[in-house]
């Protein structure tokens, strides 16, 4: 018997045009980005009853998110990068270099959050020669940095006094906060924002899950900035697609074997009945919705998955 399955893949979730545009029952496999979507976005999939996964959800045998740890990897590097850009005189900044030379004070970057992104984005502002500080509310998190990188950084908890201090001496700021499911909360008030310096640059990486800055606002890649009290803001959901051949190639790498996985148990509904852990990054299915975080946040009914299955 030969195996047919209609399977959409994207590393941005689809458009609303694009949504109407699919047939029904295929299958989704993409990011979710739920700062970007409407309580519709989910109405259109159930109706359409298109099984649909979130990288954000997706795990592995070892209980982790491999989609999110390879995107974070992207978006801690990328995050840099651009904050580079938006220093530059071209792009209208203080006219400064991320880095340091001989003779001259380095600029100063403050990440925040000791995770994956923060870990990479630590990376690449040492190498290129930046001061560092690290901010974390885990000591376990802020130790196993300075451990991975192997370089002493200074570290703090997210204590707001320390962070306002901080902040005002930021050149670039990196927001970088993971919590896995839901919203990150927000660590940095308009107040804070206010007594940063003019011409700074904020890099949100997490608005993917809200944003961590009270003054951050979803961006796009068309519109990437915005100023506001003299600070800029870069705050495009999923930065790794500003990278998408280097993310395409690097989803591919995970991606494949999920698909080979369906093929050989012979459809989608065999390989998220047997695998728990690709379980879990289903968030529609059979025209319910199937996360309860997604629930929540957008008020939407949930059906558990695991009764969907036993009752089929």
């Amino acid at each position: 018997e030969v195996f047919q399955v209609s399977v959409i893949l994207k590393i941005e979730p689809p458009t609303k045009k694009e949504l109407l545009l699919m047939n029904k029952g295929q299958i989704l496999i993409s990011a979710l980005q739920m700062s970007t979507q409407s309580k519709n976005y989910f109405g259109i999939l159930n109706k359409k009853n298109i099984t649909a996964f979130g990288f954000e959800f997706i795990k592995d045998k070892q209980n982790k998110l491999p989609f999110v740890r390879i995107m974070s990897e992207i978006a801690g590097n990328t995050s840099m990068l651009i904050a580079g850009e938006y220093l530059s005189t071209v792009n209208k900044g203080k006219g400064l270099m991320l880095g340091g030379i001989s003779g001259l004070i380095p600029t100063n970057v403050l990440i925040i959050g000791a995770g994956t992104v923060g870990e990479y984005a630590c990376r690449t502002a040492l190498g290129l020669g930046s001061s560092v500080i690290v901010f974390d509310d885990s000591i376990t998190k802020l130790r196993r940095l300075q451990n991975n990188i192997n370089h002493s950084i200074s570290t703090s908890t997210l204590q707001p006094k320390a962070l306002l201090k901080s902040l005002k001496r930021a050149d670039v700021v990196i927001a970088a906060l993971q919590i896995g499911n839901g919203r990150v909360p927000c660590v940095v008030s308009e107040d804070m924002v206010q007594e940063m310096k003019n011409g700074s640059v904020v890099v949100d990486v997490s608005i993917d899950q809200g944003g961590c800055f009270e003054t951050s606002e979803v961006t796009s890649h068309k519109s990437p900035v915005f100023t506001k009290y003299g600070v800029i803001h870069y705050c495009v959901p999923n930065i790794a697609s500003r990278v998408s051949r280097t993310a395409s190639m690097a989803i591919s790498n995970i991606i494949v074997k999920i698909l080979l996985s369906i093929g050989e148990e012979g459809g989608v509904e065999n390989i998220i009945r047997k695998n728990e852990h690709l379980r879990e990054g289903v968030y529609t299915f059979n025209g319910n919705l199937t996360n309860e975080v997604l629930s929540n946040v957008f008020d939407i009914p949930f059906i558990d998955l695991d009764l969907i299955m036993l009752s089929r």
